[in-house]
This record gives structure tokens, C-alpha cells and sequence, in this order.
């Protein structure tokens, strides 16, 4: 049975006007739900702790800025915006206490809920609206009088309108222009790491890096191996994006695709989807989302950010950096933790 796709026909801002909406953090998604929904004609504000940096680029784009504990007590609606390992403690600071019967926890992905590092109360509806891009990619669609598709999902309908109300969301940051999807938040958070751990980033960025250093360690200049195995992926990737996998064969040589089919199997193997499934496993059962909580708490990301200095020091970043500067199509980035946010406002201004 095909999923629903609900568009702007299916869904009304109704059941946000009148309303106030609080976001919650005030980075990649946080930021374009904000705006999107403040060019939807609505009523949002911003909720930050004292010493965000965010405060002042969240006022200089025209929005009210409150502490979080008061933004939730004046919103019906509150959006959850802050990183995954960050939820619990905020949502025990300043949320919970200040959840009164009746008001809406949304969220864009699934791992608090579906993990349990908050329990929201009965009589308070939990639903999810999670655009499928990046947040600058929801402002700029939204701007150019488009939209990314999303999906919505319902953890508890505490007053019958739980639904009506994330299709009022979706609609006002842009979503249902393309499509929605229903899903549920256990669907959602298990494809989602899985998709991220093991083909999207996991997946892709180590073959890269093992055909880089398979092509270097045989003698092969490393300029070589970074365009073959990392600066024509995008090419590859952009094609199937469009077309499909089929689409991709059919426009490339026939040498590239009997390579592609011939050998591929080869290297992603049986053993491979083995232990992709196991992997599988791991997220379905909490033991990934204990681990990255634990990293992120008790370990205090020493493990994570060692292991960011080391891949961060690789030769095909290097390699890489030189090649790019002679890319003039290529817009060149030296991203910080923290600046994506500024630079992504920026451009979808």
C-alpha cells in the first residue's frame, strides 16, 4: 500500500493562528522553522538560555527572545530544537516544569522520545515534523516559493488536534508544497541513524577514504586518488539523486557501468549487509543511542573529538584543501562549530 502524500490542500494553518510558537535553540532547523513560520503570517518567538550567542542574531532577524523556561510558558506550541544529547538536560531545566495541559512538543527527529530521555506528561501532545534537508535548504526553498519534503508523526494525541496540528507545521515551514509523509517516531529515529551510520556519512565517507588510501599506498599520486575516489562522487551522487541508480547507468560509460555492476557486488558484499544488519540491531535496541549518550555525558566527548582530530588530519583532507583552491566553481567553506548557523541565515536572507 502506497503512503499518503499530503500536500497544501490537506493541511490549514488554522490550528496555529491565534497561537503562540516557541522554538527552542536557534541553529540549522531552529532557524528556518523560525523564519518560515514567521513568513507564514504566525506567532513565534525564541527560546534561548542567558549567554546564547544567538540571542542577538535571533533579534537583528526581528524575533521576541526569552529564556527558555519563560518562551515555554507563553507558547502552545514548542519545537525542540537543540542537539539530540542536549534535549534531556534542557527539557528537565526549564521544559518540563513548565508544561501545562493542553500544549504541543514537536520535535524534527524522533531519538529523545523514541529513546526515552524524556518522558513529556499524558495530557500534552508529542508530535514530529521533520523536514528531509538541511536547514538552509528549508529557508532557501521556502523563499523561492518552494518546499523540501518532510514527514509528520503522532507520539500522543492528548486533545484529538495532534495531527491537524503538525500538517499546520509542515505547512507553514514549506513542507507540504512538496509532500508530506506520515511515519511514526520509532520508524523515523531507527532509518534515520541507520542511514546515517551506515551509507550516508559511515558508509560513504570510509569508502572513500579506503579507496583513497588503497590507490596512494600503491604508488598512485594522491591528487589522482582524491578526483576518482571523492571529488567525482558528487557527479555520481547528483545523478542518482535525479534519476535513480538506473539513471545513473544509463548516463554514464558503458566501461564505468559494467565496472559498476560487475565489481561493485564485490566490494560491498554479503559481509557487508551482514553487518549492516547488525548494526541494525544495535540502533533498534538502544545500544547505539546508550553509547553517544554516554560520549556525550560521562565521556564528555573526549573520545568523539580525538577521533574528529585524527580524521580531521587525514591526507585526503590535505589533498583535498589544495585541490578545491583551484576550483573557482566551488564555493570554499572552513567551517567552526557554531558558524554554520550565521553563514546559512545569511544566505537565505
Amino acid at each position: 500500500m502506497a503512503a499518503k502524500i499530503y500536500t497544501n490542500k490537506d493541511a490549514s494553518l488554522t490550528p496555529l493562528k491565534k497561537k503562540t510558537l516557541a522554538v527552542i535553540g536557534f541553529g540549522s532547523q531552529g532557524h528556518a522553522h523560525a523564519l518560515n513560520l514567521k513568513d507564514s503570517g504566525l506567532k513565534v518567538v525564541i527560546g534561548l538560555y542567558p549567554k546564547s550567542k544567538s540571542r542577538e542574531v535571533a533579534k537583528k532577524l526581528g524575533f521576541q527572545v526569552m529564556d527558555t523556561a519563560e518562551a515555554v510558558k507563553a507558547a502552545d506550541v514548542i519545537f525542540v530544537a537543540v542537539p539530540d544529547t542536549k534535549i534531556a538536560g534542557v527539557y528537565n531545566k526549564d521544559i518540563a516544569a513548565n508544561l501545562t495541559k493542553g500544549k504541543t512538543l514537536l520535535f524534527s527527529h524522533g531519538f529523545a522520545v523514541h529513546f526515552k530521555t524524556i518522558e513529556a506528561p499524558k495530557d500534552v501532545n508529542v508530535i514530529m515534523v521533520a523536514p528531509k534537508g538541511p536547514g538552509h535548504t528549508v529557508r532557501s526553498q521556502f523563499v523561492d516559493g518552494k518546499g523540501v519534503p518532510g514527514l509528520i508523526a503522532v507520539h500522543n494525541d492528548a486533545d484529538g488536534k495532534a495531527k491537524d496540528i503538525a500538517l499546520a507545521w509542515a505547512r507553514g515551514v514549506g513542507c507540504t508544497r512538496a509532500g508530506v509523509f506520515e511515519t511514526n517516531f520509532r520508524e523515523e529515529t531507527v532509518t534515520d541513524l541507520f542511514g546515517e551510520q551506515t551509507v550516508l556519512c559511515g558508509g560513504a565517507s570510509a569508502l572513500v577514504k579506503a579507496g583513497f588510501e588503497v590507490l596512494v599506498e600503491a604508488g598512485y599520486q594522491p591528487e589522482m586518488a582524491y578526483f576518482e575516489c571523492l571529488h567525482e562522487l558528487k557527479l555520481i551522487v547528483d545523478l542518482m539523486n535525479e534519476s535513480g541508480i538506473a539513471g545513473m547507468r544509463f548516463s554514464i560509460s558503458e566501461t564505468a557501468e559494467w565496472g559498476d555492476v560487475s565489481v561493485g557486488p564485490k566490494i560491498i558484499d554479503a559481509g557487508v549487509k551482514k553487518r549492516m544488519a547488525k548494526q541494525l540491531k544495535e540502533i533498534e535496541s538502544g545500544k547505539f543511542a546508550k553509547e553517544w549518550i554516554a560520549e556525550a555525558t560521562t565521556g564528555g566527548y573526549k573520545k568523539f573529538n580525538a577521533i574528529r582530530k585524527a580524521e580531521a588530519a587525514h591526507q585526503i583532507e590535505k589533498t583535498g584543501e589544495k585541490l578545491r583552491s583551484t576550483m573557482s566553481w566551488i564555493k570554499q567553506k572552513k567551517l567552526k562549530k557554531g558558524a554554520a548557523q550565521a553563514s546559512y541565515i545569511s544566505s537565505s536572507k
